[in-house]
């Protein structure tokens, strides 16, 4: 016998519930298709097309915000710092998120499940997003001044690479990554998602003139290694053994890895020797191999 399913909260019971979690009445706004038909609600602006990849790599860094998706990415953004501009969310997810938004007075948007969908482009099965103001980026000379062991990502254009990326390196101790312009963007949804919130913790810059920079990274005592397949390279093994003060690695594009002008500036080209066949490792699995080998 199937168990009728429960009538959604009316809007007096979540204003109720949320008073009594500390959430003020008047931050809530709730909506529903026939208020997009209209154009809207107030500030609503960021949550937009959520699906168009080539618009929203654009939008949210001229815009200074970047999405935070799913409760826990959420708690992860707050728990770093980040400063929220608004959530979108429903209200088990209201509820849910209530002891971190109740500590700031953005606006709550509360929308039905199918205004939700024409709202962001997608079925919001993950509970919640929020909009987060971007960061500044700290310089990249900055950043790693202290440091003795960074990655450089170079023209990695798949979000699910980066972000999986930028997690192997906070779970391996990585101190920075640096971002070429040509870069997929690590504060994209999806980065922050696959990356699981690490994006927040590990510091990262753009680094810009690239390859260039490479020069002034090894005048700050830099051994540059690029992982590569060509000719000339060392193993991961003999680069480990060389154990050097201060490392930073490289990784190219998933399609033709490093560049020409950034081989002929490298310290030294590594390579993973590979077997059963297998000519290379897809860029994140790859990083996760050197990150461990070097830590």
């Amino acid at each position: 016998m199937n168990t009728p399913a429960k009538a959604p909260l009316t809007p007096k019971q979540v204003i109720d519930r949320a008073s009594e979690l500390g959430i003020a009445a008047e931050r809530l706004r709730f909506f529903d298709e026939a208020d997009l038909a209209d154009g809207g609600l107030d500030d609503m602006h960021d949550y937009t097309q959520l699906t168009d990849v080539a618009l929203r790599s654009v939008r949210e860094p001229a815009e200074g915000l970047f999405i935070a998706e799913s409760s826990k990415i959420i708690r992860r953004a707050h728990a770093t710092g980040m400063v929220p501009r608004s959530y979108l969310t429903s209200p088990k997810w209201l509820f849910d998120l209530a002891d971190i938004i109740a500590s700031n007075d953005v606006p709550i948007f509360i929308g039905t499940d199918a205004a939700v969908e024409a709202l962001t482009g997608f079925h919001l099965h993950r509970g919640a997003l929020a909009a987060m103001a971007r960061p500044v980026l700290p310089d990249p000379a900055d950043l790693v001044a202290d440091a003795t062991r960074i990655v450089i990502i170079e023209d990695i254009v798949d979000h699910t690479n980066v972000g999986a990326l930028i997690r192997s390196a906070a779970a391996m101790g990585v101190d920075a990554v640096l971002v070429t312009p040509r870069c997929a963007d690590p504060l994209y949804r999806r980065a922050i998602r696959v990356s699981m919130g690490t994006v927040f913790q590990v510091p990262w810059a753009r680094i810009d003139p690239w390859p260039e920079s490479i020069g002034a990274l090894q005048d700050a005592g830099f051994v540059v290694a690029g992982m590569t397949l060509g000719e000339g390279a060392i193993t991961l093994d003999e680069l480990v053994a060389e154990d050097h003060e201060k490392l930073a690695l490289v990784f190219g594009s998933e399609g033709h890895g490093l560049t020409q002008a950034t081989e002929q500036r490298l310290g030294r080209k590594v390579t993973i020797p590979m077997m059963g066949g297998v000519d290379s490792l897809n860029v994140a699995a790859a990083a996760a191999v050197a990150f461990y080998a070097t830590r």
